[in-house]
């Protein structure tokens, strides 16, 4: 039928043109050529009704098989992904503030130990014999004293020996505090609870206060900081949503940012945020780096693949949707503003409705206005 309908009107244009042409005046030839337009549109149109009744009784005639998906609605969600890295605020390396040699150590590694339990012992045998010797002259220093003062109240004697006799004792007094005091340096204290996580002098060894000699952790808390291009300023707030993913222990982690730096580094433009996490069971660890997704754009609305987007010679993105009418199945394109995509998904805000069918496996091998036929599996 093709064929017969190409030949009539290829017969149609040359019986015309073969009229008298060169006879003719400018008028007559524009009169023939809107004819012959004429004749065209109508036999286009003859020749579409044609195939259509065609195609409904032609059974063999084979229609390219599609399948198809149902437009869904739900909450799209969109996240920044930066890598950060984990750090605890109770990290921290115990250094002697005198120097002096180990003469004892109390814990071993992997231990856990209590605020102000004694860790470390520095030789202080040389402040003990100075605290001995301070607290001899301390003792005549207070008898001196005591019978200055009853003289004193008494009347007798003058008030320069009284007063010799009570600054000598509060001499005394201080320099046996400060001993004190300096013997306590002597012993290494945890200043909080924790674990032992390292112990780097042995005994007998000679430290001072540039040498670590304790490394003392808490895990219980810790947080994931993380570098961010400004761009995302006007984003990213205290209370953000992220997810936290450790590929090296498996484990993931929903929380919030807690702190958004108040500086841009100049070197990267970049601001730091911070995570803070809760690890009860000590799995985090310092150092370890972090996958980490910022919440930046959530809404509610039409969710597709992006498997199925395509983009036309002008740029704009769309995808074929089905329209069944009296059992055929037409092929229908729809313009559509994709949002945002993530994670293979799009965020459509306009071009889709609810109720619409989209065409999925087969998409890119058919036309718009094409009868297909749409496996159900």
């Amino acid at each position: 039928m093709k064929k017969i309908i190409a030949l009539f009107i290829t017969s149609t244009l040359l019986i015309s043109c073969g009229e008298k042409v060169k006879k003719s005046s400018l008028e007559e030839l524009n009169t023939q050529k809107t004819t012959l337009i004429s004749k065209i549109d109508s036999l286009s149109i003859q020749l579409k009704t044609i195939e259509s009744e065609i195609s409904k009784l032609d059974d063999s005639k084979k229609l390219q098989i599609v399948t198809t998906l149902p437009v869904k609605n739900g909450t799209f969600k969109h996240y920044l992904v930066v890598q950060g890295v984990v750090l605890a605020e109770k990290n921290i390396e115990l250094r002697p503030e005198l120097g002096g040699t180990v003469i004892a150590i109390y814990v071993k590694e992997g231990q856990r130990v209590t605020a102000g339990q004694t860790l470390v012992q520095l030789d202080d045998s040389s402040i003990k014999n100075s605290i001995d010797e301070l607290n001899t002259q301390l003792t005549l220093a207070i008898t001196t004293f005591e019978r200055q003062e009853r003289l004193w109240n008494q009347k007798i004697g003058s008030e320069m020996q009284f007063l010799q006799a009570k600054a000598q004792k509060e001499s005394l007094e201080n320099n046996l505090a400060t001993l004190k005091t300096q013997a306590k340096k002597m012993k290494i204290s945890a200043p909080f609870s924790g674990i032992i996580d390292e112990i780097f002098p042995r005994n007998g060894e000679l430290t001072n206060p540039q040498m670590p000699i304790v490394r003392l952790l808490n895990l219980d808390n810790v947080y994931v900081e993380a570098d961010v291009t400004e761009t995302y300023l006007p984003v990213l707030k205290v209370g953000t949503e992220t997810v936290v993913n450790f590929p090296s222990i498996h484990k993931k982690i929903e929380s919030k940012v807690a702190q958004i730096g108040n500086y841009i580094n100049p070197d990267n433009r970049s601001f730091k945020t911070r995570i803070n996490l809760s690890n009860k069971d000590q799995s985090i660890k310092p150092n370890l780096l972090a996958d980490i997704k910022f919440l930046d754009f959530k809404a509610d609305g039409v969710i597709i693949p992006s498997t199925i987007v395509q983009q036309d010679q002008n740029g704009n993105n769309y995808v074929f949707t089905i329209k069944t009418e009296n059992g055929e199945h037409t092929v229908v394109k729809n313009i559509i503003t994709a949002a945002k995509e993530y994670n293979n998904e799009i965020y459509v805000s306009e071009g889709l409705a609810e109720n619409d069918t989209i065409v999925n496996e087969g998409a890119r091998q058919v036309q718009a206005g094409e009868i297909v036929k749409i496996n159900a599996n």
